[in-house]
């Protein structure tokens, strides 16, 4: 068990590394990342929610809150290999189940919504369920017992209130799919966004743009071919 705990730090050390280009050592990590500080409060206050010691790790949480301004529930289940990017403004709920090598960025909410069941009660998971090597940019909103997918990215400032497939990028308010990666590309994508990724509702609008204008153009035809 223990080397189990010893495998998981040292994965969120390495990945502050991998995906922080300011960061070059594992002391520097140790030292610096409030994302790292946040996570390795975080598997101290989850084992002991485990444990039943609800109440202090519920202090606890709320003093690394204090000092990284990073909220993690000690109910949560997060996989190793989580990275938070600057951190500040970072809330994770309750229910909230992350995979492995799994990348937040500052101001992202992993946040609740009441769900009710057939009988009217509210239901035990209320907060998302993110896979594996998911990317959430800053100020994202991802909220409710949804799903988001292996490899999936979402954009900065994106709200997602329904499930993201997987290998997909989504943006916007509410958040709508721009690309999936067919390839499975494992490139790391700050921020969750693509630079090159076509937006959907941009490419439908130009495409609106291109019919008004030819429909303009045969109206025109048409009213010199009748003056004629």
């Amino acid at each position: 068990m223990k080397k189990k705990e010893n495998s998981t730090i040292l994965s969120d050390l390495d990945a502050v590394i991998a995906r922080d280009p300011a960061t070059h050592s594992r002391f520097e990590a140790a030292l610096f990342s409030s994302g790292f500080h946040a996570i390795s409060c975080y598997r101290l206050n989850h084992y002991l929610w485990q444990k039943n010691w609800k109440l202090t790790a519920r202090f606890l949480s709320g003093i690394c809150r204090f000092f990284t301004g990073i909220e993690i529930h000690p109910a949560a289940n997060i996989g190793k290999g989580f990275f938070i990017d600057h951190g500040m403004g970072v809330v994770i709920g309750e229910t909230t189940d992350i995979g492995e090598n799994v990348t937040l960025y500052h101001d992202v909410t992993l946040g609740g919504a009441t769900v009710f069941d057939k009988n009217g009660k509210v239901t035990t998971k209320r907060h998302p369920t993110l896979g594996d090597n998911v990317i959430v940019g800053s100020g994202a909103q991802i909220l409710g017992p949804i799903k988001i997918g292996n490899n999936a990215k979402v954009g900065s400032n994106a709200v997602v209130v329904k499930d993201v497939a997987p290998d997909t990028t989504v943006v916007g308010v509410a958040a709508h799919k721009v690309e999936k990666n067919k390839t499975k590309d494992k490139t790391f994508c700050a921020y969750g966004l693509n630079g090159n990724a076509p937006d959907s509702f941009d490419e439908d609008f130009k495409k609106l743009q291109i019919q008004i204008k030819n429909l303009h153009e045969e109206i025109e035809i048409l009213k010199k071919s009748k003056m004629s």
